[in-house]
C-alpha cells in the first residue's frame, strides 16, 4: 500500500557528527525527492509475525536448509516474495551453518536479546532515476523501532553482486538494525530484474511477475513491440537482465545512487520526525549535520559506498566502513605493490573485466594443476574434468598454454593467472569452485555488456540469457514457478534462478554456456570460443593471436574501454575516515588490482590527509558461505566476522573519538580437520598496536604488505 508518511514531532537532535556543518542539501521544508518515480510503499513489522531483519523467518529460520514457500507457488504473494529473498539473500552473503559462528559471533541472534533476533520496524521502499537515465533503481530504507532521532544514525547497504534491494540484508543492514540505526538500501542499478520478451513478463517494484504493459516495472528493455517480435523469431525464449543488458552502465553511478539513496533516507525520516507546521508542512530536523551517516556494504556494495564517499560534496558521509569492496581503481604507475621480499608489482589495478576475461579463459584448464585438482574443495564436484581437460586442448591448439599433457597444460595456466595477472597464490584453492560455479563466466558477459552499453539484441559474443534443458543444454522456456519468484531467488547474474548463459553460435545449435561445443575446437570446452571473444574484447586485441580488431569488434571493445574508464576510482576520499577488510584468498576480486591498488592510489592522492585504514585478513575468501561446506570449513574463516568489526570500530571512532588501528594483516588461524566449531581464537581482533612485522605502509611509493 502507498501511504502519508505519519509526523510525530521530535525534539532537537544532539550531534553524533560534530565533524559536519554542511547541511545544504536538506533543509528548510521536507519536500519529496524529484528523483523518485513511483509511490513511496510503507509496511510494518511488529517484531512478531514478521520484522525487518528475518522476513519473520527469525535466525533459525535463515538457517534452516529448507527455504520458505509460497502457497501458491504460481502467484506468490509480494510478502511471500520477501520473505524468500531475504532468506536467500542472507544465506548468500554469510554461512549460518553449525561451528561456523553463526549463533556466536554474528548473526540476528548474537547481541538481540532474544534467540530468533526479529527486529520490529518499518520499511519504506520505491523506484528512483538519475538525471540521465530512464531506467529505474530499487531504494528502501528500514527503520527499527529502537531508532532514537536525538542520536539519529544511517548506514548504507547497497547490494552486493548484482542482487535486488535485499542483497545487503545481512551485512550492513543486519549490523545497522541490531544498532539502532536506519538502514538505506539501493540495487545501485543492477538488481534482479529481468524482462520475458516472449512474453512480456517483468517485475514490479515489490516483486510480483506481471505482464501488463502498463504496470510500472524494475527493468523493461527500450524495443520497440516490431523490434521485439523480430528477436522472437530468430532468438526464442530469451530474457533481458537488468544490469547486463540495460545499457545504462549502471557501474559508473553507483556512488550517486548511494548518494541518492541518503538522501531519500533524510526525506522519509524528517516526514516520520520531522517538526509539524501548522500549515500541514514538515520542516527538517534530522539532517547531516545532527545524523551519523557511515556508508558500507561488502562486495559490489562495499565498492559503491566508496565511490559515493568519493563523489560526496554535501557532507552527507561522516565514514565508510567496508569489505572486499570492488573497486577499480585509476591505474597509477608511480607505485607499486610488495609482499615481503617478493619482487614488486607494477602491473597492478587492472579492471574487473580484464582479469575476470583471464580467469574465465584459463580457469576451467588450471583446474587440473597438480595440487590444485585433487585438493581445491568442490573441484571435482562442480567441474567435470573431461571438460577441463577439453580446455586445455583448446588452450594448448591455439597457442595460448604450453606442454606435453594435460599436467603441463594446467600447471602453465595456472603459472599464466599467477604471474601474468597477478592472481595471488591463495587464491588457487579457492578458484576451481567458482569456475564450476560460473562466476568468472556470468561476470565477463554481464560486464562486457554493461560497460559497452550493449542490448539483449546485440548478443555480445554471440551470448543471450534463456532457460535450458538439464541435460541437452538446449534452450526452452523458463517454467511458470520458477518466473514467479525471480525476484527472490535470482542473484542478477546469470547462470540463477533457471536463467542460463545461452552460447548461440555453438557447435549443433544455442546451447548452455557450461554444456556447449565451441565449432574452432569441436570439443565440449565450456564455449571458449564466446568466452575467448569476451577476453579479446577486454584486452582490446585478439585474445589468441594479438592482431588487432576490425570493423565491428574494434567498435565493441572502444566502447567497453571507453565504459570501463568511466568507474574507475579516483581514491580521493576527502579525508573521510574509512575501514576496508578484504581476505587474502579473494579468487573474485583479486587483491593486487582492488584493495591493494586502492590504499596506494588514496596514500599518493591524500598524502598525510589519508584516513584510509586497510586490514588484510589470513584466509579469508569473498563467499563466507561457501564456508558451510566440507574443505572450506577446515580452510577459510568469516571474513564477515571482520567486516562486523570494522563497522563496530569505526562507529566508535566517530561517535567516542576511538583511535582506528594501523593498517594491518591480520593472522587467523583456520579450523583445521573435521572443522571444529569456531571460537574467538581463530579470529582475532584487529590489533590497536600491531607488531611492526604486521603493518602495511606506504612507503617509497611502495606498498608493502607483509607475508
Amino acid at each position: 500500500m502507498t501511504i502519508r508518511l505519519p509526523v510525530v514531532v521530535a525534539v532537537a537532535a544532539v550531534s553524533l557528527a560534530a565533524c559536519k556543518t554542511d547541511d545544504r542539501p536538506i533543509t528548510g521544508i521536507n519536500q519529496k525527492p524529484d528523483f523518485l518515480t513511483s509511490a513511496i510503499v510503507h509496511q510494518r513489522y511488529d517484531g512478531r509475525s514478521n520484522d525487518v531483519l528475518t522476513g519473520g523467518l527469525g535466525a533459525s529460520g535463515l538457517a534452516s536448509s529448507t527455504a520458505p514457500a509460497p502457497a501458491d507457488p504460481l502467484n506468490p504473494t509480494a510478502t511471500e516474495l520477501r520473505t524468500l529473498a531475504i532468506y536467500n539473500n542472507y544465506r548468500a552473503l554469510v554461512d549460518t551453518s553449525d561451528g561456523g559462528g553463526y549463533g556466536t559471533l554474528f548473526g540476528p541472534q548474537v547481541g538481540a536479546g532474544s534467540s530468533e533476533g526479529m527486529i520490529p520496524g518499518d520499511e519504506y521502499l520505491a523506484l528512483m532515476t538519475l538525471d540521465d537515465s530512464d531506467v529505474p533503481a530499487t531504494v528502501m530504507l528500514q527503520v527499527p523501532d529502537s531508532f532514537d532521532p536525538d542520536n539519529a544514525c544511517m548506514i548504507t547497504a547497497p547490494s552486493s553482486g548484482s542482487r535486488g534491494i535485499y542483497g545487503a540484508i545481512g551485512t550492513a543492514g543486519e549490523w545497522g538494525l541490531k544498532k539502532g540505526c536506519a538502514v538505506i538500501y539501493t540495487d545501485k542499478g543492477t538488481g534482479t530484474g529481468a524482462f520475458n520478451l516472449m512474453t512480456g513478463a517483468g517485475q514490479t517494484l515489490q516483486g510480483q511477475t506481471t505482464t501488463d504493459a502498463t504496470a510500472s516495472l524494475q527493468f523493461r528493455p527500450d524495443l520497440s513491440a516490431s523490434d521485439i517480435e523480430t528477436f522472437n523469431t530468430n532468438w526464442p525464449d530469451r530474457f533481458a537482465v537488468k544490469h547486463t543488458h540495460s545499457q545504462t552502465n549502471p557501474e559508473a553511478d553507483w556512488g550517486q545512487y548511494v548518494l541518492k539513496s541518503i538522501e531519500f533516507g533524510f526525506y522519509v525520516l524528517n516526514e516520520t520526525y520531522g517538526e509539524a507546521l501548522p500549515n500541514g508542512k514538515i520542516r527538517v530536523t534530522l539532517k547531516p549535520g545532527n545524523t551519523l551517516v557511515i556508508a558500507s556494504s561488502v562486495s559490489n556494495g562495499g565498492g559503491a559506498s566508496v565511490r559515493a564517499a568519493e563523489e560526496d560534496s554535501r557532507g552527507l558521509i561522516d565514514g565508510v566502513a567496508v569489505s572486499e569492496p570492488n573497486v577499480n581503481p585509476t591505474v597509477e604507475t608511480s607505485f607499486s605493490i610488495r609482499q615481503g621480499s617478493a619482487a614488486p608489482i607494477t602491473d597492478h589495478s587492472r579492471s574487473l573485466l580484464d582479469y575476470t576475461t583471464a580467469l574465465a579463459v584459463y580457469q576451467g584448464c588450471a583446474n587440473l594443476a597438480p595440487g590444485v585438482k585433487d585438493t581445491a574443495p568442490f573441484n571435482g564436484i562442480l567441474n567435470d574434468f573431461t571438460v577441463d581437460d577439453n580446455i586445455c586442448s583448446a588452450l594448448a591448439a591455439k597457442g595460448l598454454v604450453t606442454g606435453a599433457d594435460t599436467d603441463a597444460r594446467a600447471t602453465d595456466a595456472q603459472r599464466i593467472l599467477n604471474e601474468t595477472f597477478g592472481i595471488q597464490p591463495e587464491q588457487n584453492l579457492v578458484a576451481p569452485s567458482h569456475f564450476g560455479a560460473a562466476v568468472a563466466q556470468s561476470i565477463s558477459m554481464t560486464y562486457a555488456n554493461a560497460y559497452g552499453r550493449f542490448g539483449v539484441t546485440d548478443r555480445l559474443c554471440g551470448l543471450s540469457y534463456a532457460a535450458t534443458n538439464a541435460s541437452t543444454g538446449a534452450v526452452e522456456p523458463l517454467t511458470e514457478a520458477a518466473e514467479a519468484t525471480l525476484f527472490a531467488t535470482s542473484n542478477g547474474i546469470p547462470p540463477s534462478a533457471g536463467i542460463n548463459q545461452v552460447y548461440d553460435a555453438a557447435s549443433g545449435g544455442p546451447t548452455n554456456l557450461k554444456l556447449s561445443t565451441s565449432p574452432s575446437s569441436g570439443l565440449q570446452d565450456y564455449g571458449l570460443d564466446a568466452l575467448l571473444c569476451l577476453r579479446s574484447l577486454a584486452q582490446g586485441s585478439d585474445a589468441v593471436t594479438g592482431a588487432v580488431l576490425l570493423d565491428e569488434q574494434a567498435s565493441q571493445a572502444q566502447r567497453i574501454a571507453d565504459g570501463i574508464d568511466a568507474i574507475r576510482a579516483s581514491g580521493d576520499l576527502h579525508g573521510i575516515p574509512t575501514v576496508i577488510v578484504t581476505g587474502r584468498s579473494d579468487a573474485i576480486l583479486p587483491i593486487n588490482h582492488t584493495s591493494r591498488p586502492y590504499f596506494g592510489l588514496n596514500r599518493t592522492v591524500e598524502g598525510k590527509k589519508s584516513q584510509l585504514h586497510y586490514y588484510e585478513v589470513l584466509n579469508g575468501h569473498h563467499l563466507d558461505a561457501f564456508n558451510a561446506f566440507a574443505g572450506f570449513d577446515e580452510r577459510y574463516i568469516p571474513l564477515h566476522r571482520y567486516y562486523l568489526e570494522g563497522l563496530d570500530r569505526m562507529y566508535a571512532h566517530l561517535t567516542d573519538g576511538a583511535a582506528l588501528p594501523p593498517s594491518q594483516v591480520v593472522r587467523t588461524t583456520p579450523r583445521g580437520a573435521g572443522a571444529p566449531a569456531i571460537t574467538e581464537a581463530n579470529v582475532p581482533p584487529i590489533a590497536d598496536s600491531p607488531d611492526e612485522a604486521d603493518r602495511i605502509v606506504f612507503e617509497d611509493n611502495e606498498v608493502r604488505i607483509p607475508d
